[in-house]
């Protein structure tokens, strides 16, 4: 599986799920974002996801099609 770090900026307390798909270049725009959180394609800490804009804050971890995510704080 590929991993990812993701680090928030100094800023940002979250971020929200379908940006966070988009910032990492996991899907293409907005749009697919919406789609494969809508059809369940994305695991939140183990979880299936069904919040388009949940808020993802450090420790959390996405998974999407073979690719997992570790959102960590600004440092």
């Amino acid at each position: 599986m590929k991993r990812i770090k993701f680090q928030l900026r100094a800023d940002d307390e979250y971020i929200q799920l379908i940006q966070l798909l988009k910032a990492v270049n996991l899907v293409y725009n907005g749009a697919e974002a919406q789609q494969v959180v809508v059809e369940g394609m994305v695991i939140r800490n183990g979880e299936v996801e069904l919040r388009k804009r949940a808020k993802i804050i450090p420790g959390d971890v996405i998974e999407f099609q073979g690719t997992e995510v570790e959102v960590v704080a600004a440092e």
